[in-house]
């Protein structure tokens, strides 16, 4: 038992030394330091920018013709024939079905000799009139029955005549919806085919409430009390998915009498020359339409726009440097991106990049966008401890500590 008591007293006896190491260690460490302090977050401002700029709307449309006919069967019978070839272009009162004829043709024999024996009767009861061999009766009776019998000839020869289906107006067939062969009448297999006319062609388009108004005011503005496309031609562009820009130029030709209930918007149609066929029924249109001479409208980056409950809106920076929500009514687009409005001036410095870092009533440090490098950070400077600065006369045993030891400062 001596021994083993002796080699704990030995392992343990070093154990002050330590101690008093690590006292005189924080000791000379103790001095609190300056913490730095954060400064505002930056960010990059830009004033808005000033361009020569045309206002105008831009909507969505709907390509579609400007005259459209359903070819339908209006006597019953078997088609013959279909003299065309589908989805090309047709003349007028060109020949496109014919259901077979015969049927008609007897009923218009029938029909006019039935004409032919009522008028040899009515003329030989006029005769007889004459002679006052008959009586007024029999010659009013054979009167009307000659009427009826030329009105029956008349129904007969339109009968006729429906067997031919000829193209109304010169335009673009689609497909055949029937084949030769077939039973076709009003009661059944009725629509053979459609017609479109192409040149000129109707883009539609819809336009909200809002803009619906704001156009009205604009007109009384310029003394316009209602428009009437027939007296004023208003320009309208179109330009479509594989197209740059609004290379379509029409005019306005119709616009609805009032704005739908269902939807809230104001139908209407403009009216596009389309010799070269750019334009066919179904297609997606971007439209747009001039409301006024070019004139100088401010233009802040489309990032630099937020939208929330409350509409659009950008941040800006005050004179004392700090956030400033500002609401703002969004105009056309331009190069360098969106025209406002309202709610900016040309001195206002906008937030253009680290909205996220910037929230209203917050202090920031604003960043020109021309300047390559935002200021330096107002920071505290850090001092070092005595015990490590050059000529200290401090001394201790910290000098001479080991690299694990200082980390403990």
């Amino acid at each position: 038992m001596g021994p083993n008591r002796r080699l704990i007293f030995t392992w343990l006896s070093p154990a002050p030394f330590f101690g008093v190491l690590l006292a005189v260690t924080l000791a000379g460490c103790g001095k609190p330091r300056q913490v730095a302090q954060t400064a505002p977050p930056s960010v990059t401002v830009s004033q808005p920018a000033q361009e020569q700029i045309a206002d105008y709307l831009d909507l969505t449309g709907t390509v579609a013709p400007s005259r459209s006919v359903d070819l339908v069967a209006r006597v019953s019978g078997y088609l013959r024939s279909a003299s065309f070839d589908e989805g090309t272009s047709v003349e007028a009162d060109q020949l496109l079905f014919l259901i077979e004829p015969e049927p008609y043709e007897q009923q218009l024999r029938l029909a006019e000799a039935a004409l032919l024996r009522a008028q040899s009767e009515y003329d030989r009861q006029e005769q007889l009139m004459k002679d006052n061999a008959t009586s007024a009766a029999n010659v009013e009776k054979w009167r009307s029955e000659r009427d009826q019998a030329s009105a029956q000839v008349e129904i007969a020869k339109l009968n006729l005549s429906y067997t031919r289906i000829t193209a109304p107006f010169k335009g673009r067939i689609g497909r055949r919806l029937v084949d030769p062969g077939n039973l076709v009448g009003p009661s059944v297999n009725t629509k053979l085919a459609t017609v479109d006319r192409l040149d000129p062609i109707y883009v539609y388009f819809n336009l909200n409430e809002r803009d619906a108004l704001r156009i009205r005011q604009y007109m009384r503005e310029r003394g316009v009390p209602e428009f009437n496309p027939q007296q004023r031609k208003v320009p309208v562009l179109v330009g479509l998915q594989n197209q740059e820009g609004y290379p379509l130029t029409g005019n306005l030709e119709f616009v609805d009498s009032g704005v739908s209930t269902g939807s809230g918007t104001v139908q209407m149609r403009a009216q596009f020359e389309n010799k070269d066929r750019v334009l066919f029924p179904g297609l997606f249109a971007r439209v747009r339409i001039p409301l006024s001479e070019v004139g100088s409208m401010l233009v802040v980056p489309n990032s630099a726009i937020g939208n929330d409950q409350e509409g659009d809106y950008v941040l800006v920076v005050d004179a004392s440097d700090t956030v400033v929500r500002r609401t703002v009514v969004k105009g056309p687009l331009a190069r360098g991106g969106c025209t406002i409005r309202s709610g900016v001036t040309p001195a206002d410095r906008v937030i253009i990049n680290g909205l996220m870092r910037a929230r209203p009533g917050a202090k920031v440090t604003p960043v020109n966008a021309g300047s390559d490098h935002p200021p330096a950070p107002k920071t505290a400077a850090w001092s070092m401890p005595e015990v490590f600065q050059p000529g200290s006369s401090h001394r201790g045993p910290t000098c001479n500590l080991k690299p694990a030891t200082r980390n403990l400062c």
